[in-house]
Parts: C-alpha cells; structure tokens; sequence
C-alpha cells in the first residue's frame, strides 16, 4: 500500500503488486461526524427488542452468505487469499452474525434474596455504548464481525477502523449492513465504516472524545499496549486480540499423520499469515526425523500465495536468514523468489538455535521451526518459554500425555490433537503479551455489556 496524496490512498494486490482501487482517506471530520451519528443512534438501537435486533443480525448474515462469491472475490484481489480459502473465511465471518443473533436474546443475570435476607440482589446487563473497533488485514472480513456482531447484539453502536491494505472487504460488508438496516428503518448511524491510513491520529482523537466507551482491537503487541496506555485517561472498556508464538508439541506417542495435517492446518492458512499459526514445532527426538520429512513433503506439495506486502516478505527473509546464520538447516525454501508479486516460499527449517529471534517473534509467514526435547515435561517447558500466550497445540495418542499437554501448555487457547480450533460458538483470547479479552461464544457478548446490581427490597 502507497499513500497517493494526502486524500486518498492505494489498495494493492500482493499476487501482481498491482493497484486494485484508489480510496478517499478519511479524517478528523469523517471520524467525528460518525462518532456524533453513533451516539446519536445509540437510544434507538438499544431500545429496540432484542428479538428484533437478533432478526436484524440474523438477515445481515443471510445476506453475507448471499452475496459469498462476491465477497470472497474482493477478499481475493485485496489479500491475494485464494479463493476457496477466502469464502471459507466469508461463511466463518458471517457465522459470527448467526451466533451472536442468538445471543441477543440470552444477557446473562440473576435475581436472589439476599443472605441476610433484607432484600433482593438483581443483577442485569446493559450495553457499554459507541465502540471503536480496529481490526487487521490478515482475515478482513472475519476480524470485523467478531467485534462488530456481538456490539449489535449487546446494544451497541460502533464504529470500524479496516486495514488500510484490506478496506474493500469492510466497505462491502458496511454495505451489506446498511441494506438491511434500512430495510428496517434503522439508524445508519448505528454503524460506520472508516477507511484510512491515519490509523494512529484516529485511535488518539476519538479514544480523547468522552462520547466513546470502549475500544477493540486485534493486531500487534506494540500496538496495543499504545491502545492501552491512551484508553486510560478515558477509562475505557478496551479488549486487546494481540501477537502470538504459538507452539506446537508433538508427543513420541502421536498420531504422525494426524500431526503433519494438523500442523498444515496450523501453519499454513492464509500463508502462515494468522495470529494462532503455529511457530514453533517442538518434537521428541524419537520421531524428529521422520516428522521433519513427512512435513517438508506436505509443505513443499502446497499451494503458497502472497504475503500481504514486501515489507512483510521481507521480514519474514530476514528472520529466516539470521536463523541460518544462528546454525539452522534448511530443509526447504528459505529464498525468495524472482517475479512479481510478494510471495515467499513454504520453508522448514531443522535445530533451530534456542536464541535465534525466529523462535521469540511471531513470523506471520510460511515459516516452520523444528527443535527437539526428550522429555514431554521438556517440551511442554520450551513451550512456555515466551511471553505470549494466545494458542497452543498438543499432539499425542496416549491419553496422560494428552491431558499433561492440555493442562499444562500456558495459553488462551489449547488444541489437543487439533490444528484448527477457531470457533465463532468458543471463546478467542489469550493471556500475557497476547492480550486480554475474548471474541466469540457466550464470553463474546460480555465484552460490550457493563454489569448493573438493582437492590430490591
């Protein structure tokens, strides 16, 4: 992505390096006058019946998957994703709506006596108020509604920051919403969409407006603990998606073949380019070797599109190539190829030094590490040896190790035996420098809820 001038901004496509739209880019005007729309709307579409609004949910993912090819088409030009890959993200994307149009319907609470028995304690839900949401390019459509879905359903009104790589997805879904609310007399103030690349100007200026009440965001570490910092002078409802360095801990005692297509599953969707993507492959040295080959094979036979910038591949190529020089074996790939495009090769690499950055650093590429560990207790310890926290995987067939990994591996998020375990009906978070928060399942809906005690007598 190029900045044109200061009006507008490039969408490029990462397969050609070609640009595929020319976007006005919104500012301190754009953003203030959907802030004031949001907050006017807010009474109406918190007044509304939460069946009503659970059947305004439910229509806009009716017509998400209506408009499917569509939608996928976009997500291909703008993230080089092919095109299977990107409607299997649309009917995951739009399932949050499904979801969460259930969940409209079902706000926590409770209402007992008191236990001294002077009165009655109820405990109700409300929704928080206007959201700010910034999501990533690496699934444009489906880090979207994981935020704005349950907002709706809580209540809530919102405002949605897309990436400035992918913002064609996100003004094709505003559409899609907009349609339907209109069809129901609804706000368009409800929800707004706002492309551009002045990203931290935005997240600044609103974040200062006492008319915002929360912010949600998914992306990097670095940025999120800016994101923190600023929330505070407001105090404002803030749920962080960060960085990962996901592990993946292979047992003597695995199923290989289930091991390999579930590190496949892990590692190469959208390119490696997925914060839960496995980083690191932990082995027992007993079965390290033909892991690595079966691996290698799988790896080397896949289709492998784009990186979403040349920033990005070339990253990912100095990462890999200071890990060489650490003393890693290059199984495969490991250089960049000529042509157009920004593609980087399916790479595995063997022994990988313990200091090497590639192990500490989320690689967000088609990048696999292979070390070794002796003992299961071992390789549940370099597991753990990171600051991140968002998903982890275990592979075993012997049901103590299974547990011992399922216990034992510190993260948000565990997969026992499972390479994919995104879920719109589960719970999506991590813990330490992967931030907190969750999107998705019951959890979901609470993040835009306050709680409100009533005493009765």
């Amino acid at each position: 992505m190029t900045t044109v001038d200061i009006d507008t901004f490039d969408v490029v496509n990462p397969a050609t390096g070609e640009v595929i739209a020319e976007l006005p880019n919104t500012g301190t005007t754009e953003w203030f006058e959907a802030l004031e729309k949001a907050d006017h709307a807010k009474a109406d579409w918190v007044a509304l019946a939460p069946r009503k609004r659970s059947e305004i949910l439910y229509e806009i993912f009716q017509q998400l998957m209506a408009d499917a090819d569509e939608i996928a088409e976009i997500i291909h030009s703008e993230t080089g994703k092919a095109v299977a890959e990107a409607k299997g993200e649309v009917a995951y994307g739009a399932e949050y709506f499904r979801w969460f149009a259930e969940e409209a319907v079902r706000f926590p609470g409770r209402f007992n006596q008191a236990p001294n028995g002077n009165g009655h304690i109820a405990v109700t839900r409300a929704p928080v108020g206007v959201v700010l949401a910034i999501t990533p390019w690496n699934f444009p459509i489906a880090m979207a509604t994981r935020k704005i879905a349950p907002a709706l359903a809580a209540g809530c009104t919102i405002l949605v920051k897309p990436a400035s790589e992918t913002p064609l997805t996100m003004i094709k879904v505003g559409e899609v919403i907009a349609s339907v609310f209109e069809k129901h007399n609804i706000d368009q103030g409800v929800v707004a969409i706002l492309p551009t690349v002045r990203d931290a100007e935005l997240s600044a200026q609103l974040m200062a407006d006492s008319r915002l009440a929360k912010i949600t965001f998914t992306g990097s570490t670095r940025v999120g603990k800016i994101l923190v910092r600023q929330s505070a002078d407001n105090l404002l409802r803030s749920s962080m998606e960060l960085g990962g360095n996901a592990a993946f801990v292979i047992d003597e005692a695995a199923d290989l073949e289930a091991a390999v297509e579930g590190a496949m599953q892990a590692k190469l969707r959208n390119t490696g380019q997925v914060c839960i993507a496995a980083n690191r492959f932990l082995v027992h040295e007993s079965i390290a070797d033909e892991f690595t080959t079966k691996l290698s094979a799988a790896m080397e036979a896949a289709t492998i599109g784009p990186v979403i910038s040349a920033a990005q591949r070339n990253r990912i190529a100095q990462l890999v190539d200071e890990a060489v020089a650490d003393g890693a074996q290059v199984i495969i790939g490991g250089e960049v190829p000529a042509g157009e495009g920004f593609f980087y090769p399916a790479t595995v690499l063997r022994d990988v030094p313990a200091q090497s950055r590639i192990l500490h650093e989320e690689i967000f590429g088609p990048v696999a590490t292979i070390t070794t560990f002796a003992t299961l207790e071992e390789g549940v310890a370099q597991a753990n040896a990171t600051e991140f926290g968002l998903a982890a995987y275990g592979f075993s067939e012997n049901v103590r190790a299974a547990q011992y990994l399922a216990q034992h591996l510190e993260a948000g998020m565990v997969g026992i035996n499972r390479g994919a375990i995104s879920d719109p009906a589960a719970p999506f978070g991590g813990i330490g420098q992967s931030g907190f928060g969750r999107e998705g399942g019951t959890e979901g809906i609470e993040e835009y809820l306050s709680v409100r005690y009533i005493a009765l007598p």
